[in-house]
């Protein structure tokens, strides 16, 4: 793709099937990504990150903390919520699987912006500085999250968990995932960063503004970032957004049916708007 050609615009031009389909159609990753929120003076806002233009994926985009699953998640913590039952039947897979994408949620909600969601045997979460060297093991690989977790003597927060989305990456991207979003709140005591590699910038907003700076060119989002900010603004507070029992239904799942990636809830005000961003004279 050319450097003046935006992901933005590939994705309207997508839609008028203008670029052929890979010959080989890449398998879905799993990964989990959460949309963590907290009541701001103006109401509920959620944390964002700015990935760097270096990644391989979503490179430059506004995106919720998040990545794959690794198979070290396949690891055996103690929990506090739900168990993997509960979350297989919310997301229609398999509890190992489940079992999995919870906690790649934890790990990568902790590497990406060191927010822990588990807690020690006295209920509460260890000081920020405390497990900073561990944050740093694990994003360098040299230790496994299950490992910190049982070495801390720390129980998983399912319970601070609620499933929130769950959408597939449409067959003309080389590089595909399966992405189960989860909503969670900021715990009380802890303070999100931004620092990781693979974020330039970081803040808080409220969905609204997050979205009306999309509008405008400030930032980019792909759709499923986009849907779910344009769901979290109809919430005033973190306890509407964490009270609604949402029915998961998967976003791009029929591959032949909607291979570009166009069909989706509130799909034509999306591209309606980058056609005014991107394509109007």
């Amino acid at each position: 793709m050319d450097d003046d050609q935006s992901l933005d615009r590939w994705l309207v031009e997508a839609g008028k099937q203008t670029i052929p389909l890979p010959e080989v159609i890449a398998t879905p990753r799993d990964a989990a990504t959460v949309a963590l929120v907290r009541d701001g003076a103006s109401g509920l806002e959620v944390f964002l990150l700015r990935r760097v233009p270096e990644m391989a994926f979503a490179a430059g985009m506004t995106v919720f903390p998040g990545g794959g699953v690794d198979g070290a998640d396949d690891t055996d913590l103690r929990w506090v919520g739900p168990g993997a039952d509960w979350w297989a039947e919310k997301y229609a897979t398999s509890p190992v699987a489940a079992r999995m994408l919870v906690v790649a949620a934890v790990r990568e909600t902790f590497e990406e912006c060191g927010v822990l969601l588990a807690t020690a045997a006295d209920g509460r979460t260890p000081a920020r500085e405390l497990v900073a060297d561990d944050r740093a093991a694990l994003v360098a690989k040299e230790q496994s999250f299950g490992t910190f977790m049982h070495r801390r003597g720390l129980a998983l927060r399912s319970d601070w968990l609620a499933p929130l989305a769950h959408w597939i990456t449409p067959p003309i991207s080389e590089r595909r995932y399966s992405t189960h979003f989860f909503l969670a709140a900021l715990p009380d005591g802890q303070e999100a960063d931004g620092s990781t590699s693979e974020a330039s910038t970081s803040a808080w907003a409220r969905p609204a503004d997050a979205l009306d700076a999309w509008s405008r060119g400030v930032h980019s989002l792909l759709p499923p970032t986009w849907a779910r900010l344009r769901e979290l603004s109809r919430y005033p507070t973190v306890a509407d957004a964490l009270a609604t029992d949402r029915v998961i239904e998967v976003v791009g799942e029929d591959e032949a049916d909607d291979p570009y990636g166009m069909k989706f809830d509130g799909a034509d005000d999306y591209f309606a708007a980058f056609s005014r961003m991107h394509l109007d004279p």
